[in-house]
C-alpha cells in the first residue's frame, strides 16, 4: 500500500497500473479536530494493479506451471498477478484455495514446501472485497517466495481453511479469524486466541473503536479511556 499526497487541492487519482482503494482527507483520516496544520491534505490510498507478462526473474515459470496444473479451472482460479517492488502476489478465488495450495505444496516445480501462516488486512472501501488473508509461501527446495491473496467481502467473510494441506497455519487462521472475523471453514477447532471467547467484535478491523469500551481481565474490569480520571 502507497500513499500519494496532493496539497494542490486536486482531486487525488491513483497513478496507472494501480488499483484504488480509499482517498484519506486530512493529517489522521478522520472528521475535524485535526490541529496540525495538514487539514487540507488528501491522501490516496491504492494498491498495485494487475501485472501483464512478461513478470521476469523466476515468476513466468511458476505461473505458467501452476496454470498448467490447474488447466480449464486456471482463468477462475487465478484471478489476477501482481509483481511489485520485485515481489509475486497471486490473487486466488477462494473457492479454488485448497487447490491452488496443494499444487505449490507438492509439484516438483514449484514446491512451497512452508506457508508462513496468513494474515488479514481490512480495506472498508473496497466494496465488495473488504477483507483479505495474505498468505507468503516459502519454497526451501528453490530458496523462493511468493504471496497468495484471497479477498472476500464483510457480509460473507468465509475463506477455506488449509489447515489440511500446511497445518502449521492451525494458529495462524485462528488469530486472523480473532481480530478481522475471516471464518476459516474446515479449520479443526477455530476459535478466539487471544480475545475472551465472548468477546464482541474484532479489534483490528478498521471500524473498530479506538476508544470507549470497558475491558474485564479475570473479573477485573478497566474502565473505558472516556471514563477515566483525568489529571489537568
Amino acid at each position: 500500500m502507497s500513499e500519494t499526497q496532493d496539497l494542490s487541492g486536486a482531486a487525488p487519482v491513483a497513478p496507472e497500473g494501480r488499483t484504488l482503494i480509499n482517498v484519506r482527507q486530512g493529517m489522521f483520516g478522520g472528521p475535524g479536530g485535526d490541529t496540525s496544520g495538514y487539514g487540507g491534505l488528501k491522501r490516496v490510498i491504492e494498491m498495485p494493479g494487475a501485472t501483464e507478462r512478461p513478470y521476469g526473474e523466476w515468476f513466468d515459470g511458476v505461473v505458467d506451471v501452476l496454470e498448467e496444473l490447474l488447466g480449464e479451472r486456471a482463468g477462475e482460479a487465478i484471478q489476477y498477478v501482481v509483481v511489485d517492488r520485485g515481489e509475486l502476489t497471486l490473487h486466488v478465488a477462494r473457492e479454488h484455495l485448497l487447490e491452488v495450495a496443494t499444487h505449490l505444496r507438492d509439484d516438483q516445480d514449484l514446491r512451497f514446501e512452508m506457508c508462513l501462516g496468513v494474515s488479514g488486512v481490512h480495506y472498508p472501501a473496497d466494496e465488495g472485497r473488504e477483507l483479505h488473508a495474505c498468505y507468503p509461501m516459502q519454497s526451501i527446495t528453490h530458496n523462493r517466495r511468493l504471496r497468495v491473496e484471497v479477498a472476500v467481502s464483510e457480509d460473507d467473510a468465509r475463506i477455506p481453511s488449509i489447515t489440511s494441506v500446511y497445518p502449521m497455519n492451525n494458529w495462524h487462521e485462528r488469530e486472523t479469524y480473532d481480530f478481522f472475523g475471516i471464518v476459516f471453514d474446515g479449520h479443526p477447532a477455530l476459535a478466539r486466541i487471544a480475545m475472551p471467547d465472548d468477546w464482541v467484535g474484532h479489534p483490528q478491523r478498521k471500524d473498530y473503536p479506538l476508544g470507549g469500551i470497558p475491558i474485564e481481565y479475570k473479573g477485573a474490569e478497566v474502565p473505558s479511556p472516556d471514563t477515566r480520571r483525568q489529571y489537568r
